[in-house]
Formats: structure tokens, sequence, C-alpha cells
């Protein structure tokens, strides 16, 4: 028997059994899980909630990132919140959409289920919004825009900020107004403002709250001062993730791709790469997303192809990383749900009251470097023979 022969030999007897059991429906999720999902899609969610358990019980810093229309959909008031509030998440990456919908349910607006077939020109001409089968009154833009205006002309949001301090003076401000109205259940800007977690948007411009921004300078002039600081916040997130990696493993759980993602990821690369840092990459990687692997997108990028850039650890890509390929709505939920039934809770990192103290150590870092960076910098740019362009 050739070498090769005997490590496929050794393998295959030392992998798991596949081997299921009939379905009595007593069983609790997990172990559902481990009794009916043992290949395909179904081994991958499997696999999933394996990864997600272990990042819980092993105490990893978790970074969640959430594309996609994800609060019209409901899945920050069933997974998030519940997560949030159980000291599962400690940094949420998401759009800047995400947030703005997230809010017209805290105002009293209802958002429907319809058919996505119903007809677009006749919901355009009865002022109807549609999300794929959801569907809402224009007025719920029009009164969500007038609520995200009135908090941001607040004095205490003139100056410049970045994507945390803005999420986390937003929810605070919902947070009060949730108190004073009384809602049934929180939204996601104030959950993670009463848990401390750091909401950061890679694409805050892309979304209406920054929408009403731009309305408000446009109005107002010079005498509207917030700014958004998008430097402070790429070295933000390297430092919150920079001190996560020395105090413990980290996680990135990804729901959908997109910008969230690469946010996210970038961080790793803007450590090793740009600051020549020994950053060692995610401990656990584990996404969910509908995008082949095979179409060069970000959103589509397996842990593997993370690894080459930096982003996770060859241990992660080894034993500690799966691709989901599912929606994040018909998968997400069930693992929660296993998640919840084991009574899992964890005291909240609180990670937005420690970003001064990450940023400090960070820059620190960096200073140690300093001259070796600028010495690099003063070489010059060269092409790939090593001739000096002529910059």
């Amino acid at each position: 028997m050739s070498d090769q022969q005997a490590d496929g030999t050794s393998a295959l007897e030392q992998a798991r059994e596949a081997r299921p059991r009939a379905i009595t429906g007593k069983e609790t999720p997990e172990e559902l899980l481990q009794a009916a999902f043992p290949a395909f899609v179904g081994r991958q969610v499997r696999t999933a909630f394996e990864l997600m358990l272990r990042s819980i019980e092993q105490n990893n810093t978790v970074f969640l990132t959430l594309s996609g229309a994800m609060t019209p959909a409901g899945l920050h008031r069933s997974c998030l919140v519940p997560m949030v509030e159980g000291g599962m998440i400690d940094v949420l990456t998401t759009t800047g959409a995400n947030l703005y919908h997230d809010a017209h349910r805290v105002i009293g607006h209802r958002i429907a289920e319809i058919a996505p077939d119903a007809g677009d020109r006749a919901l355009r001409e009865a002022r109807i919004i549609r999300i794929y089968d959801l569907g809402f009154d224009e007025r719920v833009l029009l009164e969500t825009d007038l609520l995200f205006a009135q908090l941001l002309r607040r004095p205490d949001m003139q100056r410049p900020m970045t994507t945390p301090e803005l999420h986390h003076e937003l929810g605070r401000h919902l947070a009060a107004l949730e108190d004073a109205i009384g809602v049934d259940q929180p939204c996601l800007l104030s959950a993670c403002y009463r848990a401390g977690v750091p909401i950061f948007v890679g694409a805050p411009q892309d979304g209406s709250i920054f929408l009403n921004v731009v309305k408000l300078r446009a109005l107002l002039g010079e005498s509207f001062g917030f700014r958004l600081d998008a430097t402070q916040d790429v070295f933000d997130m390297a430092a919150v993730q920079w001190k996560a990696q020395r105090s413990g493993d980290t996680s990135v759980w990804i729901l959908g791709g997109g910008v969230p993602k690469n946010y996210t990821l970038q961080g790793e690369p803007t450590l090793s790469q740009i600051f020549e840092l020994d950053a060692r990459g995610f401990d656990v990687d584990v996404q969910f997303c509908v995008d082949p692997v095979d179409n060069g997108a970000l959103s589509s990028c397996p842990a593997g192809e993370g690894h080459t850039w930096g982003k996770v650890s060859a241990e992660c890509v080894e034993t500690s990383s799966v691709y989901v390929h599912a929606d994040v709505t018909a998968v997400v939920p069930w693992l929660v749900h296993g998640l919840m039934a084991r009574g899992l809770r964890r005291e909240p990192k609180r990670l937005y009251d420690q970003i001064a103290i990450a940023r400090r150590e960070l820059e620190a870092d960096v200073a140690a470097q300093r001259e070796r960076l600028i010495a690099d910098l003063d070489q010059g740019a060269v092409a790939a023979d090593g001739s000096k362009l002529p910059l």
C-alpha cells in the first residue's frame, strides 16, 4: 500500500460515522442536528451549530456580521436581540439599512407579509414599498426619516464620530424612547447600547440614516456639526480585534456576506499587511451565504481563501470553519433555538466601553514600529521588476 493510500485509509477510519437515527418528534434541536444531519448542506448546518456552541462555551470573542434586509425580515427580533442580551455577540457589523429599518417597529409601524408577484406598478401607485415578500406603506420611511433627523440634530450629536459612537448614541436615545412609550421588544440599536456591543457599519453612506445626515447638512450647513471619522473607524475595528486576540480566541459568524463581512475581516490585513503586526486571524469562521464560491465575490469567499489574506488562522481552516450554503433566514433561527435551549448565557464583554483602551494599545504598538514603517514609505513605490516608479 502506498503512503497516499495509507493516508486515505487512516482518514476514513478516523472520520465520524454517518449514522442517522429515526426521528421521534421528541428531540431537542441539538439532538435533531446530531441525529439527522450527517451530509451535504445538512452537515454544514450541524457543523455551524457545533462551532457556534464551541465559541460560546470557550468564551471566544464573537464578531457577528449581518447583511441583507434582515431587520425587515425580523431576524433581529427573533435571533440577534436574544443573543445580544444573552452575551453571545460581542461586536456587530451590519449595514445602515438594517439599523434604519430596525426602527420602524419601535414607532409602531407594521411590516406585512405580501406576495412577491403582487404587481409592482400597482404597489408603487399605492405607495407600498416591497422587499421581496414583505411590504409596508411609504409613510413608514417618511416617519422613520423624521425620527432619525430629530435624533441627529440633538446637541450631543454635533461632533465627529466613528460608526460605533454614532450607533451607541442613537441606541441610547432609542432606549430612552422605548422606555417612555413602552415597546414589547427592544430594537437592535437599543439592545446593543444596553449590552455595550459596538456596532460598526462599513458603508454608512449607503443607507437612509446617512441620507438624513446629507439632508441636515444641506439644510443647516456648518451649524450641523456631525461628521463621520472613517479613518478612526477602520483603526478602531483593527484595535478591537488586536485586543481580543491577545486576550483569547476570536470567532466570526458571517450572516450573508457583503460589506459587513469584508469590513470585519479586513481588520486582520490592517494589522498584518498594513501595520506589520503578528496577527493570527480569526480562530473560528462560520459563514451562511447562498453565493457559489467560484464567482470570485467577497460574499462567497470561504475560510481557506480568506486565510491566504491572513484573515483567519491555519487551524481555523483545518478544524474550525464552515461555509453553509443556505439562506440565513431559513437556518439561523433553528441554530439560535439550539443555543437557547442549552440555556447558554455569558456576561457581556461590553467591548464598546473598551474601544478607547484598545485604540491606545494599538497606537502604542504601531508607534513602536513607526521608524521602520516610515522608512519603508520613504523608499518609494516600485514596479514588479523592482524599478522605482516616477511618482
